[in-house]
């Protein structure tokens, strides 16, 4: 007998390939094929074989993925901080924070007085290739004058805060004059014939001091306007003056007599210099008295002195309490020397 594939419906009849009407067998065979008609394919088999219908066994259902701490889908409950947990992080941090600040500001005061050193180092070099190649000194001729007349070296400095006030680094000890920027110094060592705010300059017009143009520094420029409200900052400011990190300018001596010495107008002092508190030698900071007979006479055997005031920006021109130079000591101990 031939096998023949069959299908229900309506469930209680069966159809055959032959077009043939058949009544089914039983009606416990009419109530298989109507619940096999009701399911899916995929979980009814519609082979029959001897005119019976087998039906497949449905699959369970899939088993849910469970992570191994029981959560579905592999997920962790989320867990959330309590609030003391949160304070005490909090505290912690605050902890941190106040021990790192004066970490890096000592770190950034190291690196600006390492720059300071290098800017002094860097101004004196240009100064000597200046004079190597010209045979004389990035001064005015105004300057060359004044310390001819007295056969003195020349002082570009400026006004510093003192514990007692104001005070002025003139170009030469006893000089009667006013305080000289370094502004021609630099302008000449940088080539320029304008200072940055337009304003000539007068010491290097039409290149005079410099007529080989060449640039004997190079030095960070700034937008630092003095006349204009704000803090001073490092680098060469719109009128030419040159500044250290903490904005206060850069006083520099030169040798303009040729003694092979260089006199600066603070640091010759015996109130600053002198290690014994007389003429004598040595002096501090490797200074020295050629003639011990004059006072205020301390010197470095030298062309050039470069300083700055340093961090807090003032000097001292006072002996200490045991009539001491004061040159390492209160306001004068941070100051950045070149010749150090």
């Amino acid at each position: 007998m031939k096998n023949l594939t069959t299908k229900c419906d309506p469930p209680s009849l069966c159809f055959g390939t032959a077009g043939k009407w058949q009544a089914s067998d039983n009606l416990a065979n009419a109530a298989r094929c109507a619940r096999s008609s009701r399911m899916s394919p995929a979980r009814r088999s519609s082979t029959a074989e001897g005119g019976r219908v087998t039906l497949a066994a449905p699959k369970p259902p899939a088993a849910s993925k469970r992570s191994g701490d029981g959560s579905e889908g592999g997920r962790r409950p989320r867990a959330g901080f309590t609030l003391v947990e949160l304070l005490t992080v909090i505290g912690i941090i605050a902890i941190l924070a106040a021990m790192l600040v004066p970490v890096l500001a000592a770190a950034k005061k190291h690196a600006q007085r390492v720059q300071a050193q290098l800017q002094c180092q860097d101004i004196a070099n240009a100064i000597l290739k200046y004079d190597s190649d010209y045979g004389r000194f990035p001064v005015s001729t105004n300057a060359q004058i004044a310390a001819s007349a007295g056969n003195y070296d020349y002082t570009y400095g400026w006004t510093f805060q003192t514990p007692a006030g104001p005070y002025q680094v003139l170009p030469f000890a006893g000089y009667g004059g006013n305080v000289v920027s370094n502004a021609e110094v630099i302008a000449i060592l940088m080539d320029l014939t304008n200072y940055p705010n337009g304003q000539p300059v007068l010491a290097n017009v039409n290149h005079q001091k410099n007529p080989q143009q060449t640039i004997f520094l190079n030095a960070k420029m700034s937008s630092y306007d003095p006349s204009q409200p704000g803090l001073p900052e490092g680098g060469v400011d719109v009128t030419g003056v040159y500044r250290d990190p903490w904005g206060n300018p850069y006083v520099i001596s030169m040798d303009l007599n040729y003694d092979e010495y260089c006199k600066d107008s603070f640091y010759c002092l015996n109130k600053v210099s002198s290690a014994s508190g007389n003429n004598n030698n040595p002096g501090l900071n490797g200074l020295v008295n050629p003639d011990a007979t004059q006072s205020d006479n301390f010197q470095y055997h030298g062309k050039v002195m470069v300083w700055s005031a340093g961090p807090d920006g003032k000097i001292d021109p006072t002996a200490t309490l045991s009539g001491l130079g004061s040159a390492n000591s209160g306001a004068n101990k941070d100051n950045v020397l070149s010749w150090q």
